[in-house]
């Protein structure tokens, strides 16, 4: 099998480099820019073991992308590719958002970006539909699975939690397996994961601990978009007047307009709060349950697909988070494409990736940034 060729950890770097410095648009997004590396240029994992860590990533809370390239970096390079993945991949956005954090503590104000930004999302969406499109046809193995997938998208469309959905799918799917497989006794085997109680070292000051505290915590129990960390963010920090929420929207911006995981917006608050350590503590904080969850659960993955039950279970999950995928995306289109210019961004990005299947992604989302910038000055 092609996934278990160990690659060399400079390939990984570089990599995860390259997609933490030109991944744009949020989880989805960066999911189908690494897919398009991992599976279609590069060969490292095949479709559905692709599909089965995005399973994986949704059923664990924290960053979905982060995990994704932290799963990527185990399965091609072990413990060192998972650290050296996840880091690379976290890093650049860290940097960016760090600098963008010390011009908003100097002059108080962001750059004007939304010219850029009005023409990356039109892009973002072409690059995750047509990323979504072969692993929405890979996962859908039989009808049950397509009805699935139908319900878990309209549940998605009327609100409803993503780890329901998740779960529900497949719970459901395994009960059906089950049934058809005579095995009334059969159970879920539910393997929690835990994580130690980090100790603090003696030279943190109180409030880089309180910081540390309250990031590691959001990142251990957050499921769902980078917008439901803000929910988070708002009731952990602005409620208790640790920053105002004017800080909160702006670091919610830089997190949008820079590339890699909009987790990396804990770092622009961590500098409004402490400077550079507390930037520093922040993000360790908010990134260190992932990759200890993916540490735990990537060895699990392989053998989910050795038992029937699991397989259901992991298949149901399969689509349920393409579904969930197909919904973020229907709701970025209805923010971001209103006019024809966006309109016209948005087609001829999906003519591209469509026409020339290995063409870089980065370079449609550069293309659209510039494309939005001129067409925005008509």
């Amino acid at each position: 099998m092609i996934e278990r060729n160990k690659t060399d950890l400079k390939e990984i770097a570089k990599l995860f480099l390259k997609l933490g410095t030109t991944a744009f648009g949020g989880p989805a997004a960066h999911i189908a820019m690494m897919r398009q590396e991992v599976v279609v240029k590069r060969e490292w994992l095949s479709e559905q073991h692709f599909l089965d860590l995005i399973g994986a990533t949704n059923l664990i809370p924290g960053p979905n992308s982060t995990e994704m390239a932290i799963h990527i970096g185990q399965e091609r390079g072990g413990w060192k590719g998972l650290l050296i993945a996840g880091l690379c991949f976290i890093m650049p956005a860290v940097l960016i958002t760090g600098f963008f954090a010390w011009l908003y503590k100097i002059y108080g104000q962001l750059p004007q970006v939304q010219p850029f930004i009005y023409g990356i999302k039109p892009a973002i969406i072409a690059v995750i539909i047509v990323a979504i499109y072969p692993l929405a046809k890979k996962s859908i193995q039989t009808i049950e699975l397509g009805v699935i997938g139908v319900v878990a998208l309209l549940l998605s469309l009327f609100g409803y939690s993503e780890i329901i959905i998740l779960f529900g799918a497949g719970f459901v799917a395994m009960g059906l397996a089950a049934i058809r497989l005579k095995k009334t006794n059969a159970a879920a085997l539910l393997i929690p994961v835990s994580f130690a109680d980090i100790q603090q070292q003696g030279f943190f000051s109180a409030t880089n601990i309180g910081l540390f505290l309250s990031f590691l915590k959001i990142g251990a129990i957050l499921y769902g978009s980078g917008y439901v960390l803000f929910a988070f963010l708002d009731s952990e920090l602005v409620a208790k007047g640790i920053i105002s929420r004017q800080q909160l929207i702006d670091a919610i911006a830089v997190g949008q307009f820079t590339p890699g995981p909009v987790f990396s917006s804990v770092t622009f608050i961590g500098y409004q709060v402490n400077g550079i350590s507390g930037a520093a503590i922040s993000t360790i904080g908010i990134f260190l349950p992932s990759f200890l969850f993916v540490a735990l659960l990537n060895p699990l993955v392989r053998k989910m697909r050795t038992s029937k039950l699991f397989t259901a279970f992991l298949n149901a999950v399969n689509v349920a988070s393409i579904a969930l995928i197909i919904v973020v995306c229907y709701q970025m289109g209805k923010d971001s494409i209103g006019d024809w210019r966006t309109i016209l961004i948005a087609v001829c990005s999906g003519f591209i990736l469509f026409k020339f299947n290995k063409i870089n992604s980065a370079i449609i989302v550069f293309g659209g940034s510039i494309a939005g910038y001129l067409l925005h000055q008509l």
